[in-house]
């Protein structure tokens, strides 16, 4: 392992440490977190046309979606659920997106092959990196880098010191004739990627080693992800969003995440074909994408939450 990637490893793993750690607390308090945010909307309203596929949420109770119509990038409160548009999209996609402490959002641009970073308190487009993907889908952020997926090419896109770099894809990897990966996440232990492949074994999730690329399935006990969407890991859960099953499957990983052992699935009748999954306090937050309705500047969409396994 050369330097940068103990470095790598090593700060992973004292940020997961203290991501488990601050785990550890919320479940102690989450009952009274919950109490606590009983009389915050459990279901609220996004634009009408908005198209929204992404969610991220920061330090603060603000959500952050990503529209597919035009780009745009809306907040919303989650206290509230009053919002507005924070970010003009100049009528290029946004899918997945993340925040990070600096305040700067991650975009992954779709068919642009774009990567765009932007100044969440602002509005105001910072970089904006022309990849030569098809289709970059989804984004994690690990010390010092952002990961992107694009989902028509067998490979990832790393950011970091303001410059990108195609990883190749290798090992277990399988990439389908259409579309193949989606979500991508952290393992518990910091030191790999987790990514969706929708198309291999029938729907999989592969461990990814982010120095070389090479991909390996995950045991999963049997369990498919073959609408595999956004994925959220909150210590050693892991939360994978079946989009069009409307559901959510929850998994128990083992640290180095080369396991997973199946805890329950969530479903609720609001899901209208959710995509992706961020979490505040003792909840999970979800947009419905509609996926199954022809989209139209009419078309109404929402923000549903449910609470956390």
């Amino acid at each position: 392992m050369a330097r940068a990637d103990r470095s790598f490893a090593r700060r992973t793993l004292l940020t997961t440490t203290a991501v488990l750690s601050g785990a550890a607390l919320l479940g102690g308090t989450a009952q009274a977190a919950e109490t606590r945010h009983a009389a915050w909307p459990a279901q609220f309203p996004l634009p009408d046309g908005f198209q929204p596929e992404g969610i991220t949420i920061g330090a603060k109770p603000y959500a952050y979606f990503g529209s597919l119509a035009n780009g745009d990038v809306y907040r919303a409160s989650l206290a509230t659920g009053r919002g507005e548009v924070v970010a003009k999209g100049a009528g290029r996609p946004t899918v997945g997106l993340k925040i990070d402490r600096h305040g700067t959002l991650f975009l992954a641009g779709g068919d642009s092959g774009e990567i765009r970073t932007v100044d969440a308190r602002s509005g105001r487009t910072e970089q904006v990196h022309a990849t030569g993907g098809t289709f970059v889908n989804d984004v994690v952020l690990t010390p010092g880098a952002a990961w992107f997926t694009d989902s028509f090419k067998p490979v990832l896109y790393k950011l970091a010191k303001g410059a990108v770099e195609t990883v190749p894809l290798t090992g277990d990897w399988q990439q389908g004739p259409d579309f193949t990966a989606n979500g991508i996440e952290r393992t518990p232990d910091g030191r790999a990627l987790l990514v969706v492949n929708d198309f291999a074994n029938g729907g999989a999730l592969m461990r990814v080693d982010p120095g070389t690329g090479a991909a390996r399935v995950v045991d999963l006990g049997g369990a498919k992800l073959p609408n595999g969407d956004g994925l959220l890991l909150l210590g050693r859960t892991f939360y994978a969003v079946q989009q069009r099953q409307n559901a959510i499957d929850v998994f128990r990983l083992n640290d180095a995440g080369t396991r997973g052992t199946a805890i329950t699935r969530i479903t609720d009748p609001r899901f209208r074909i959710p995509t992706t999954v961020a979490a505040w306090g003792a909840r999970l937050y979800l947009p419905n994408a509609r996926f199954d309705v022809e989209p139209t500047p009419e078309t109404d969409y929402d923000v549903v939450s449910v609470p956390q396994v």
